[in-house]
């Protein structure tokens, strides 16, 4: 159709008719006078929009799918990085458990020995200075940490520090080969000096050769004059092993150090000598044996009018042997 004059005329009729026919829709409600064209027409074009809304479905659905899949997927990587992140923090949460029960026992362990310390964090193991037993702490000469300081931690003797850097510290540690402390045996105070084996128990060199030594018998450190590089009685360990003595003027027995070298975490630097040696007071306390359980038999007495039946109750025959009387001979 071209756009003429009567054209535009025409449409604008068709308009306005359309706008006067809904309105008397609306209005008429349920008994519109256009309610019969709108049913009829419905008959005619309802299988078409059917037809039209089976085609159009598919399509719409698959769209919704994925849009619905991307938001599930986007909740469910939301959902994973919030459990990696709670996993995280609880691991985070029991190492700092650990550390905080490892500080507490460090403490203790101080308070019996009237050790003065300096907490530190093992920050790296095997230093550069080639393959000796040492690690590195976060604490130096700006904490008070000089050379030749004893260092503990909530088990017993880690080492001594050997180098000391502004904020760092070098420790050599016990079982290194080239660690000797002197050791002082609990109750007998038999002295000795134990020596690093690396992954191996502590060598000790008994100064009496006919000391009396057992296996579970324990040893703390001696002290050194002016307590560098060693403090007294901090614990070493259990006697696992001992070599008989044959006659020699020293005996060497075989410490199981207490502390675990590969596994070092939270130490202290003794920064402060005790007034006085605390002997064994820093020892752990020994391990109550488990009690022997006992058992007891009770014997019951036979009853009145039993004794000397055999096991049948019957009465032994006569004679005394268990046999038959024979008769007297003629």
């Amino acid at each position: 159709m071209r756009d003429t004059r009567e054209s535009r005329l025409l449409l604008v009729l068709l308009i306005a008719i359309a706008f006067a026919l809904i309105t008397v829709d609306i209005r008429g409600g349920e008994e519109s006078p256009v309610d019969g064209a709108r049913q009829a027409a419905a008959t005619v074009f309802g299988p078409v929009e059917n037809g039209v809304s089976a085609a159009v479905n598919p399509l719409g659905n698959a769209i919704s799918a994925v849009r619905d899949s991307d938001e599930r997927h986007g909740r469910i990587g939301q959902l994973e990085r919030e459990n990696a992140a709670l996993k995280a923090k609880l691991g985070s949460d029991d190492r700092n458990r650990s550390r905080v029960r490892q500080l507490d026992q460090l403490l203790k362990k101080a308070g019996a020995g009237q050790y003065g310390i300096k907490g530190a964090e093992v920050i790296a193991i095997g230093a550069a200075q080639g393959f000796s037993w040492t690690v590195t702490i976060d604490a130096g000469a700006n904490d008070g940490l000089k050379r030749d300081m004893t260092v503990l931690n909530s088990e017993g003797l880690v080492g001594r520090v050997t180098t000391v850097g502004p904020n760092t510290a070098t420790v050599l540690l016990a079982n290194d080969p080239d660690f000797t402390v002197g050791t002082r045996m609990e109750k007998s105070d038999e002295l000795g000096f134990a020596t690093g084996q690396g992954d191996q128990d502590l060598a000790v060199q008994m100064l009496n050769g006919k000391a009396k030594v057992k296996k579970g018998d324990r040893m703390v450190t001696f002290g050194s004059q002016a307590d560098k590089p060693f403090v007294p009685g901090v614990p070493i360990g259990e006697v696992v092993k001992v070599d008989p003595s044959g006659g020699d003027l020293t005996r060497t027995v075989y410490l199981k150090p207490y502390v675990g070298f590969s596994k070092l975490d939270i130490v202290g630097v003794v920064v402060e000598a005790p007034r006085t040696d605390p002997r064994d007071k820093v020892l752990p306390e020994p391990a109550k044996p488990k009690p022997t359980p006992t058992v007891t038999v009770t014997v019951t007495p036979p009853a009145p009018g039993q004794e000397g039946e055999g096991q049948d109750g019957q009465a032994p025959p006569a004679g005394g042997d268990g046999q038959q009387p024979q008769d007297d001979q003629e």
